[in-house]
This record gives structure tokens, sequence and C-alpha cells, in this order.
């Protein structure tokens, strides 16, 4: 259904939007829902455009800020969509020319809009008051011969395309920057505008840059390649507690010492044994992981030195064990603290000698295996504990390596949440904007108990429950909320733009319970200033007050009918 706007009416009520903004001074951040903002000097941005314009030339400045704004429009979109969803087209399309005017880049007045969601049409005419960019111009660039306000009118395209679904073109159709009296922005689908495929180009990346980041992937693609040559893999990680370990990997890895990784469960021990492997002169041999605990007690033995036929009931076959089919190579056990007596008496004979016996053989097997071992528990405990023995524990702790938990290497999270991304991107072909601001700095003030293993599952499920082209929001990351840091309560902006003192919730929610018991305000009283409330923000519209009161439309229509309001309407 085709709706408009005409200029007589009303759009300025935006408590919702000023509602989500939330100053957390003693934190530095400034918060928009759930995306974290800035606040600049225009000077600043005024000196960096012209040193943008200077190095760049107008044409490649103009469309690095059209893709600058393009990137915000796209964010307040989707911002828009979950802030309305019971308003109606206009009132959320509006959202757009709103937030332009609340984070005071410009007054944006929309003229006429015509909306058609189910056929896709589109029109709008906005005239722009006292924009920042044409205000940047005028001290620092003086008047240009075209229209210059590039970042709002990348918003613009980034917005409506977003919002109708396909590709909405705005142009710049009289611009106070090039001398004109106003600025008016008019916007359309793309098909209907003559040079649509040369605007388009702006919002392409510079050529030469494309080139530069071709030849830029192809030099990583050869480093990538060299370093997995050379075995100097260590999965992903840049922290200064990361780079201990892998710097301590690499005196190891070239010989032929056993190593033991320590670590709680998650952590990756898996990825730094295959990078010892890689790393080492047998990279070219095989590499077998084993989980000991997988593994039921009475089969390890078989499992990891091999079996005769008729050894036992079941064995109709000879078979060779892990340790054979790693021979030359590397063999990887985890949870080596799970494994039986007998097995640890074989194992400390294998490291020894250098030999195994299959069970139920009575001939000795040569066998040539570097072994890595791995446990999440404190061998020295299960040796004085009786469970472990000390010969094999002395055998396997020649050289320890303790592999840090996730937080303490926070320091990796965006790189190992951008590397997870990627991957649930290509599994699930979709394609998010990332987390949210808001998301991101959850998961930095998260203990992690589960590691790198649960960091995956957890981004693995916030793509599943994210659409394409939004953020992932804290919600859909998890599934209860996780314990937040205490942190000082957010300072808020009141409905006239001012930042007050922000308590929190239950401070807030207490001091507004208190005044009304205090006051000796009846509850039929609260109900009918609700009810009141709501019939004007919705227009007097029962249907839409009742959403808003999360109620149905009958419920209500018997409060006002009882109450007196519906017959006053």
């Amino acid at each position: 259904m085709a709706v408009s706007y005409k200029p007589q009416l009303n759009y300025v009520d935006f408590r919702d939007l000023t509602e989500q903004i939330r100053f957390q001074s003693t934190e530095g951040k400034i918060w928009f829902g759930e995306q974290r903002m800035l606040l600049m000097h225009l000077s600043a941005m005024a000196a960096f455009r012209r040193e943008i314009v200077n190095s760049m030339g107008v044409e490649r400045a103009k469309g690095f800020f059209l893709r600058l704004g393009y990137q915000s429009g796209v964010r307040d979109a989707e911002l828009a969509r979950k802030l309305r969803p019971d308003r109606d087209e206009i009132d959320i399309f509006l959202a757009g020319p709103q937030l332009h005017s609340l984070k005071g880049m410009v007054k944006a007045v929309p003229l006429e809009i015509d909306i058609d969601q189910e056929t896709g049409e589109f029109y709008g005419r906005v005239e722009w008051i006292d924009s920042f960019e044409v205000e940047i111009c005028q001290t620092e660039l003086g008047q240009m011969d075209e229209s210059v306000c590039w970042s709002l009118l990348g918003y613009a395209c980034a917005y409506t395309s977003s919002f109708m679904g396909r590709e909405i073109i705005f142009r710049e159709v009289s611009c106070r920057g090039c001398g004109d009296e106003k600025c008016i922005i008019e916007g359309k689908p793309a098909e209907q505008w003559e040079d649509a495929e040369e605007f388009k180009w702006y919002f392409k990346a510079d050529p030469i840059i494309e080139e530069l980041y071709d030849l830029q992937a192809q030099l990583s693609s050869l480093r990538s390649s060299l370093q997995q040559q050379q075995g100097q893999y260590y999965g992903i990680g840049q922290s200064s507690a990361y780079n201990k370990v892998c710097k301590m990997i690499d005196k190891a890895a070239q010989g032929k010492v056993s190593v033991l990784l320590l670590g709680e469960t998650g952590v990756g021990k898996e990825v730094i044994a295959r990078s010892v492997h890689l790393r080492s002169e047998r990279a070219e041999s095989p590499f077998i992981a084993v989980n000991c605990a997988a593994i039921p007690p009475d089969l390890i033995e078989a499992e990891l030195f091999g079996v005769e036929k008729g050894a036992y009931t079941g064995a109709n076959q000879s078979r060779e064990g892990r340790f054979e089919r790693a021979n030359g190579g590397t063999i990887f056990l985890d949870e080596v603290i799970e494994l039986t007596p007998r097995a640890q008496a074989t194992l400390l004979r294998v490291l020894q000698e250098g030999e195994l016996e299959r069970v139920g053989d009575n001939r000795t097997r040569k066998v040539n295996v570097r072994v890595i071992a791995a446990t999440n528990e404190s061998l020295e405990q299960a040796v004085e504990d009786g469970r472990f023995r000390a010969d094999l524990f002395y055998r396997l702790n020649v050289f320890p390596v303790k592999i840090p938990p996730l937080r303490d290497r926070l320091d990796d999270l965006p790189v190992l949440i951008e590397h997870f991304l990627k991957k649930f991107h290509s599994e699930y072909d979709k394609k998010t904007l990332g987390l949210s601001d808001k998301a991101l700095d959850l998961c930095l003030h998260y203990h992690w108990p589960g590691n790198i293993r649960e960091l995956e599952n957890v981004i693995e499920r916030g793509v599943i429950l994210t659409d394409n082209n939004e953020c992932i929001s804290q919600e859909a990351l998890f599934v209860a909320a996780p314990p937040s840091i205490e942190t000082q309560p957010a300072d808020c902006v009141d409905a006239g733009g001012n930042v007050t003192s922000g308590p929190s919730a239950a401070a807030d929610s207490q001091h507004w319970s208190e005044h009304i018991l205090g006051n000796q305000i009846s509850l039929e009283e609260v109900e009918e200033t609700l009810m009141r409330v709501a019939m004007e923000r919705a227009s007097q519209n029962v249907s839409k007050a009742a959403r808003i009161l999360g109620l149905t439309r009958p419920a209500l229509a018997y409060r006002l009918k009882k109450s007196g309001i519906l017959a006053e309407s």
C-alpha cells in the first residue's frame, strides 16, 4: 500500500531515538542503541576534509565521504526497524532524517515522501538546513563548483536503499555549498536516473586503492603459503600472552623433545599441537590426534598400540594402532590423564625404548613417533593421588607449555571474532554487518569459561539468528545475558535534549514508584494517565495504542470505555 508524507504533518517527536543515547563518561563511551558513537570537533573534521581533498583530489574525496556516510546509513536503517516495529512505513522511514538532525549533522526537513513497499516505488524530496558539510566547505575550501554534502548524501542513499530493499539513489539538486539558495535532495529508484551508473562509481573503492589491496592480498597469500610450508602456523592471535607461547613452541618444534600442553578446555591445544608438527622436520609425515577420554578404558590399549587377531573376543583381524599409523610423524594425546595404568606403562616404554607390542602379540615393533600430550588437569596432583605414573609424568613433562585462557588474551578477541564470522558467513551463505559495538563490548567483558570453543559457538549462533545486512546484537549471541561488569550509571538525554544523570533502572523504577505511593495516586489514575498518553502518541488510534501498552485491542477498548476516555475522543 502506498503511503505519503506531506510537510504539514508533524514529525519532530523522536523521543524513542533520544532515549537510545547513553553517556558513560567514566568509561569514555557514548552509546546510541548498541552502536558506539563519537563527539568530534567540527573544525577537526573540516581540517581532515581539506587534507583528503588536497591528497586525493575532489572526485576521489567525494567517493570517500559518500562511502563513509553510506556505512552509517546502513546501520541506522536497521535501528529504525527495530525501534519502530509497530509504526507505519512513513514513521519508520522518518527516523533517518530525524537521526541526521539528532546527530547534529543537518536539520532534515522532508518536503515530500511517497513510499510503496509492495511495488518498491519510492520518491523523496528533502531540504537540508545548516548542513555541517556546507559549513566545512565555507570555512576551509570556499565555494565549490558542485554540491558538497557528500557524506549526508551517502547516508540518504544507504538508509533508503536498505529500508526499501532495492537500490535508491539520492542526488543533491540544489546546494548552498556551490552558491544555491537551499540544499535540496531528491531520491528515486536507480533505474530512473539517467546517470545512475556513473554515480554508482563513487560507491566503489578507488581503483588505485583496489590495486594496492590486490597486491597486498597476493603478498599475504604468498607469505601464508611460505609460513605453512615452513610449519610456522600457530592459529590466530597477536596478543603478548599468545606470542609468548608461540616463541616457546618455536624453540621446541625443531627438536625431538616431548611437549606437554597445559590449559583449560577449549583454549586450542590441538591447534598448538598441529603447529609443533608443522614447524618440525616431521611436517610431511602423519599427524594423528587422539582424545584419550573418548575411548573406552578396555579398548584404549588396542586403539593406541594395535591388536593381534584373536587377542580378545571380537578381535577378528590384526590391525595397527594409532602409534604405528603415526610412525615417522607426531601423535597428539589429548586428555592423557585418562589413560589406564596398563596404557601408561606401555606409553612409557614407547617413550623410553621407541618400541611397542600389540595387544595379544609377543613381537616388538620399532616406532619413531614424537609425542605431544595435553591435559586440562594437574598431572602433579594426579601423581600424588596415585592416578598417574610419576616416571611417565617426568618423561612427558620435559617441555611443558601453558596456553593462556581467552580471558587472559582479550586483545585477540576481535581477530578471532572476524575469523569465525568469515567462516560462518561462508557456511551459512549470508553476510551480516558483524557484531554491534555493544555486543563486542559485552564480549570483551565476558569471562569466557569455555574459551575459544565457546566463542566459536557463540558467533555461530549470532550468524544464524541475524538476518543479512544486520548487526549481530547481544541477544543473538547469548541465550541468557552473561553477568555484566559493574559500571557507573550512564547519563542520558531527556526529551529536551539535555544530558541528565542516569540512575540505574532499578533506582529509577524505585523513584517513580515511591513518588506515586508517596502522593497517594491511585492505580486507576496511573492506568488512566498511561492510556491517555498512549492514545496521544497513537493519534487516537486504539490499535496502535494497544500495541504501545502491550494489550490486545479489545482489552484496551474496554478500559477506555470504562474510564470514559473513548467517549471523549
